[in-house]
């Protein structure tokens, strides 16, 4: 690295050693002088990240039903009008899709409802999702490696959910007197 004498001008009256802008790329001194960045970590709402939630729970069922497809013989015995031994009949098909449809929804119901209620709802909708998902430990058959995967990663994010709703930040209500 090359330098150049400095001006006389600088604080202390003497002849300062400083590296050359033109060796460095810059044009002036001041190109020199390195600036520090920092990326902002900027603070979520409770509501997005409850609707981000959802939205990664609803991805990982409908995987898990579409990778359960390439499971060998899942098509077939679909094709019956049973899998794993329980008869999918309009009822039992109706419910999965109230089940899911639910699911979808708070997706924008965690954005659109006022605080008091979405945590409300987010609790009670996040423990029932947690209850179906250990239901379905008991439904028959093998339990395959991407099912156990996807139900953690269900059980997590159920748990995120509920946990999110249940620390909903609390501020205090003020009230304006009237007449003063």
């Amino acid at each position: 690295m090359s330098v150049r004498k400095g001006h006389r001008g600088d604080k202390f009256g003497e002849r300062a050693l400083l590296p050359s802008p033109i060796l460095q790329g810059g044009g002036s001194i001041n190109s020199q002088e390195e600036t520090a960045k920092a990326f902002i970590d900027t603070k979520m709402d409770v509501k997005m990240k409850l609707a981000i939630l959802w939205a990664a729970l609803v991805f990982c069922y409908a995987y898990t039903d579409i990778i359960s497809f390439f499971q060998p013989g899942t098509l077939e015995e679909l094709l019956t009008g049973e899998l794993a031994g329980i008869e999918m009949t309009q009822g039992l098909l109706f419910g999965m899709s109230i089940l899911m449809s639910v699911s979808i929804l708070m997706i924008v119901l965690s954005v659109l409802l006022k605080a008091r209620v979405n945590r409300l709802v987010n609790i009670i909708v996040g423990v029932f999702h947690g209850c179906v998902l250990v239901a379905t430990l008991l439904v028959p058959g093998d339990v395959w490696a991407y099912y156990t995967y996807f139900m953690i990663v269900e059980a997590v994010l159920i748990g995120l959910i509920v946990w999110h709703a249940w620390k909903w930040p609390e501020q205090q209500a003020t009230t304006e007197k009237k007449g003063a």
